[in-house]
């Protein structure tokens, strides 16, 4: 009898709100202008990757093993701006702050693993100069479009599979005292830390999501580019060493543009108390910026998608 009894007391006490109100800045004059300004970088965004997703689909010399990661880069950037930014402008700009619980959870999940796609694309993209530079004659039979294809597919399987088991999780949390997440999206941190019941399951898999996706993508590519120095002090010439660093130019560009700010963020957020603002800009700008400057790199440091845009633009100035 006691145990039904302490069984219907826990059933009771657990709380699923229907929904939770989303805090974003707070005290802080004009904010809105802080979020017309993201949602510039979200229209920026969504026009140059769906440029380079479009370029490279309809350009049959960019069908490599290259540009199939530079294709999955571009469409995990797609994604991630547009599962975030448009539900800000929903969120903030048309004061909609409350979001159903079940929306949240899908908020988090889209973001989250568009997010993760995007540091295990450029880790492949890693491999793929290791390969090009380390063992050039032997490249094309080792990076395949079959193998990127293969690589690729394992990933969003997998991305998919381990984001799902984060979120889910969240599903058996008690939110007794409070619905109110101190963030600018459904974040997991800041919503798993307000759980009133154990929490060690989400807490022990938010860290097995940081080391996965943040602390061992930094690891290969490092690891990647100390065997590529090593195997450029072996040429030769200065010229043939700078001509296969230019190869790796637009790939080290992308990883500073995603990596160093959550670097940042992390390393402030371990040494100083942050704020609940300070936290929710420096976040929102690591995830709305590199999906905005990604395509330009592209664009500007790729000799392929350049000439391709230079024969498209003549093409099209020649007289009919």
């Amino acid at each position: 009898m006691n145990a039904i009894n302490t069984s219907v007391s826990l059933n009771m006490s657990f709380v699923r709100p229907e929904y939770f109100f989303i805090t974003g800045l707070t005290g802080i004059p004009y904010s809105r202008y802080f979020y017309v300004f993201l949602f510039c970088t979200y229209i920026i965004a969504v026009i140059g990757n769906s440029a380079v997703l479009l370029l490279i689909a309809a350009e049959r010399s960019l069908h490599s093993p290259k540009y199939i990661g530079v294709f999955n880069l571009a469409l995990a950037d797609f994604g991630e701006t547009n599962a975030l930014i448009p539900n800000m402008m929903k969120t903030f700009l048309f004061d909609s702050q409350h979001i159903s619980y079940n929306a949240c959870l899908a908020n988090m999940f889209f973001v989250f693993f568009f997010t993760t796609m995007q540091c295990s694309t450029l880790v492949v993209l890693s491999y793929d100069r290791f390969i090009a530079i380390c063992l050039p004659l032997r490249y094309h039979t080792i990076v395949t479009n079959t193998v990127m294809c293969l690589i690729f597919s394992a990933i969003w399987t997998f991305n998919a599979f381990m984001v799902a088991l984060i979120v889910s999780l969240i599903s058996r949390l008690s939110f007794c005292k409070s619905n109110v997440i101190q963030s600018f999206f459904c974040d997991h941190g800041p919503m798993y830390k307000m759980a009133c019941n154990d929490n060690s399951i989400n807490f022990i898999l938010a860290k097995l999501n940081t080391s996965l996706y943040l602390i061992v993508p930094l690891i290969l590519i490092v690891l990647s580019y100390i065997c590529i120095m090593f195997a450029l002090s072996k040429v030769t010439t200065w010229e043939g060493r700078l001509k296969a660093l230019k190869t790796c130019v637009t790939h080290l560009l992308l990883v500073a543009s995603l990596f160093l700010p959550i670097l940042c963020i992390y390393l402030f957020a371990s040494t100083t108390t942050l704020s609940p603002n300070a936290r929710v800009i420096s976040s929102s700008f690591s995830y709305a910026i590199p999906p905005m400057i990604n395509p330009i790199i592209y664009v500007l440091n790729t000799a392929e998608i350049k000439d391709f845009v230079r024969k498209m633009f003549k093409n099209r100035s020649r007289p009919i």
